[in-house]
């Protein structure tokens, strides 16, 4: 509420103002990895923006994570290109380094060399990014990360959001602090980062009248919004403690339950924000499936929802290349995110305890 008053006391409530360059800062700080970062109004943008920046253009392709949530590849088709969607890793739910290999070579064979690779860190999980990075080192493909789930996460100690040519990050509603909507676009050099305001804000040229040389969007963080994102940052750390505390919860509560899995690091070199919870349920060891349990928590008002829908499932990229066997497929019937917001209470978590300790499985 300090920031925003101080928004309007001032009269800055536009795409502009000391809110915008202070959360900037400190999500740069934050990541602490010598990298700039451009707010704007969602992770959408900030993907959007990356590409266009990669050159991705008509009839290009970009290799991109299958297990996701949609806005992972609806840029791609933004700028008239084709996703090539890559299956999972089991353990870590993520790109599967083995399958982005084979995706390569294959479209390479074809005539048809990626312009890039989007990797997602899901749910907070970081991806696999040693592999990652060698395969698109090797091949010379830059890599963007989605780190739109994963602000607080890190792999061997480095945080996700500094790895790729470029990152992105969401403040949206429901992720793990907002500003109410907006994202921001981590880039690894100062020119990026004034070249993604200068597409933010309509790409208008210097010049004493409104001229154009380029196509420009309206993709500026308000700096309203941004009030909102400095006051999250100075609690982000405690937001990321409270997410991970849900997912001790979680394990203690699955761990005498044969028939649940809990999505958790795999090594040390993973350390998860655990944005959200998930579990998969076994179907060796119960006739039970996720449905069942979610009408289960349902009964007592409790929401839970299905993991992500893979993309080459989803009818809008039925025509696009796949690369992969079912991993991700499965997870999405066997998988099931549960309750993880930071305010959950003890009296929160004690109800779903009552569910699953009277659950059938």
């Amino acid at each position: 509420m300090k920031y925003i008053q101080e928004a309007f006391d001032h009269n800055w409530v536009a795409p502009l103002g000391k809110n915008v360059d202070e959360f900037e800062v400190a999500i740069e700080y934050y990541l602490n990895k010598s990298k700039y970062a451009a707010a704007l109004s969602s992770g959408t943008s900030a993907l959007h923006l990356a590409l266009i920046q990669l050159g991705v253009g008509l009839d290009d392709e970009v290799l991109c994570q299958s297990f996701t949530f949609s806005a992972s590849a609806n840029p791609i088709k933004y700028l008239g290109a084709t996703p090539v969607f890559v299956d999972s890793d089991k353990s870590n739910w993520n790109m599967s380094p083995y399958f982005l290999e084979a995706a390569i070579v294959d479209r390479i064979n074809n005539h048809k060399k990626p312009k890039a690779v989007i990797v997602v860190h899901l749910y907070g999980m970081p991806a696999m990014m040693d592999e990652i990075l060698k395969i698109c080192n090797k091949y010379d493909i830059p890599l963007v990360e989605d780190s739109a789930e994963s602000l607080g996460s890190s792999y061997k100690g480095q945080k996700c959001g500094t790895f790729g040519e470029f990152a992105l990050l969401s403040f949206n509603g429901n992720k793990i602090i907002t500003t109410s909507g907006g994202g921001a676009l981590v880039c690894n050099t100062k020119e990026q980062k004034i070249k993604t305001i200068f597409l933010s804000t309509q790409a208008r040229d210097q010049a004493p009248y409104y001229q154009h040389s380029e196509v420009g969007y309206n993709y500026r963080l308000s700096n309203i919004c941004a009030g909102i994102g400095r006051g999250q940052m100075e609690v982000l750390d405690d937001r990321v403690s409270k997410r991970r505390a849900n997912h001790h919860f979680y394990k203690e509560l699955f761990a005498d339950i044969e028939a649940v899995n809990i999505f958790t690091e795999v090594s040390p070199d993973f350390y998860s924000n655990h944005w959200l919870s998930a579990i998969t349920l076994d179907s060796d060891k119960t006739d039970k499936n996720i449905y069942d349990l979610m009408a289960a928590f349902a009964e007592e008002n409790i929401e839970t929802r299905p993991l992500w829908k893979p993309m080459h499932l989803q009818p809008i990229f039925k025509d696009c290349p796949y690369y992969g066997e079912n991993v991700a497929e499965e997870l999405f019937n066997k998988g099931l995110c549960l309750p993880s917001g930071s305010n959950l209470t003890d009296d929160d978590k004690k109800r779903i305890y009552d569910v699953i300790s009277n659950f059938q499985f």
